[in-house]
């Protein structure tokens, strides 16, 4: 058991950190009067060189100029730096393109700004500035700059050998045996002092690079485990390394009014999913009532996103013994699982699958719910989750796509005075609780999701909606190549 967890907290290492294996953030709503598609890819390495795409996908015409601009806080405090101009992308015109560089480690934000015949529009779209990987030099580079770091080495050394043995003579005049040999043994002492030198150099270059190592994300480890309790049992989530999950994060704030969206996702002949809404015991324990899931070993994923903008997702594997038998009473009234998924489509929910799906290709994954009017689920219009069968690839989709929405309330809501932690996430809490109420959906009995499939495999996706006051499920599986 111990050996599966820490497989499944190394692959999240070596995957991603807000969602698994997904690492573009992909957001799809309105600058303004512009809908938008907005795709950043970020480099994996910090500072870096992140690729934005923006895609106009309606509204009205005439749109003259997009704007991106990175944003490391809320409202700003002193004059903005001038933005980048995204340029059209060859052969589609409503295609936009931008390059922005990340420069420190943390949540960030990108401003995107529409200028049209309408006016101007602007959203914040939000994105973790972290490093998740290491780049190896190229060999072709490091052979050149060894070449090129022994001819310098070889010449400086000439070079001092050369000044001892003939910079006072007359023009002309060659040295003697004894400037020869003088020359011969400040030489020495230059390779050994230049050596010294490499050596320093070698040594600060290994710090560099162990401080950036140790400076790459790594998700918290957790525990996950099950407990029999008298209405039934208890999962229980622990986050077991609380120093890198407070280490510069900052509190954990609600999403959709939750502080925590757990998964469970067990994998097989029969698929199976539970979404629940742990309630916290502590700042770092989290309880929820286990529905009664198929024996079998799941995925645990755990989506938080914290006062600072930052999101994560915890990581971990879990064996369930035996079938539950009792009753379930949810410990949230928005949780919901399914312990038999269909094949291919299910009933309730029919989905409107693409001709082909190709690794990469952005889609929007659309749903249909025949006969039903969608009410409000957690404040969106459905829930969505995707993950590869072998557990590489998860992510919890929205309609406005991956971005967790309480991190964009951070950029939108924040004040040069939120210098108290906690201060904020209490105004999240009241506008997220406030949205929720208020939320109201036109008629429709569709939803889709904006997403882009990274990498080619077997996937299962799982639609959650609220229809006639309950939450329908509809399991779906794709081949992506």
């Amino acid at each position: 058991m111990n050996r599966l967890r820490a497989v499944a907290v190394l692959g999240a290492v070596a995957f991603s950190l807000a969602h698994v294996g997904s690492p573009d953030t992909i957001f799809e709503g309105q600058a303004g009067p512009y809908p938008i598609r907005v795709v950043v890819r970020t480099p994996g390495v910090v500072p870096g060189l992140a690729d934005i795409v923006v895609r106009v996908t309606g509204g009205p015409g005439g749109v003259q100029r997009v704007t991106v601009l990175p944003l490391r806080g809320g409202l700003p405090t002193a004059a903005l730096p001038p933005p980048d101009t995204a340029h059209p992308v060859a052969g589609d015109p409503n295609l936009l393109s931008a390059q922005l560089w990340l420069m420190s480690f943390g949540a960030y934000s990108v401003q995107v700004t529409v200028v049209g015949a309408a006016g101007a529009g602007s959203v914040i779209v939000p994105v973790n500035a972290v490093a998740t990987r290491r780049l190896p030099m190229d060999r072709p580079m490091a052979v050149g700059m060894l070449a090129i770091g022994l001819f310098l080495f070889v010449g400086a050394v000439t070079i001092v050998a050369a000044a001892v043995r003939e910079s006072v003579l007359p023009p002309g005049q060659l040295p003697d045996a004894r400037r020869r040999g003088i020359a011969w043994v400040v030489a020495g002492l230059a390779v050994l002092l230049f050596g010294v030198g490499l050596v320093g150099g070698k040594l600060w270059w290994d710090s560099e690079d162990a401080a950036f190592q140790r400076s790459m994300y790594r998700p918290p480890a957790v525990t996950t485990s099950v407990m029999d309790a008298p209405a039934g049992r208890v999962l229980r989530l622990s986050i077991a390394d609380s120093a890198q999950f407070r280490r510069g994060w900052t509190p954990i704030i609600p999403d959709h009014g939750k502080l925590m969206h757990l998964f469970l996702i067990g994998f097989g002949d029969q698929p199976a999913l539970a979404h629940l809404h742990p309630r916290a015991r502590d700042s770092l324990t989290f309880d929820a009532a286990l529905p009664p899931l198929p024996a079998g070993r799941y995925h645990v994923y755990a989506d938080v996103v914290h006062e600072s903008g930052f999101s994560q997702t915890l990581a971990d594997t879990i064996e369930i013994g035996r079938a539950g038998t009792e009753t379930w009473t949810p410990s949230d009234a928005d949780d919901a699982w399914q312990g038999v998924a269909p094949p291919r489509d299910s009933g309730t929910i029919r989905w409107e699958r693409p001709a082909g799906l190709r690794a990469g290709d952005e889609l929007e994954l659309r749903f249909a719910v025949p006969g039903k009017n969608l009410e409000p689920y957690m404040g969106m219009a459905g829930h969505a989750v995707i993950a590869r069968d072998d557990g590489s690839v998860f992510v919890h989709l929205h309609p406005l796509g991956t971005i967790a929405t309480a991190a964009q309330l951070v950029y939108e809501l924040r004040e040069p005075g939120d210098t108290v932690r906690g201060r904020l996430g209490r105004r999240i809490t009241e506008r997220s609780l406030a949205d929720a109420h208020s939320a109201h959906l036109q008629r429709t009995d569709s939803v889709s999701f904006p997403y882009a499939f990274p990498k080619s495999g077997r996937y299962h996706i799982w639609v959650q909606v609220r229809s006639g006051g309950r939450i329908v499920t509809g399991a779906f599986e794709a081949d992506v190549i």
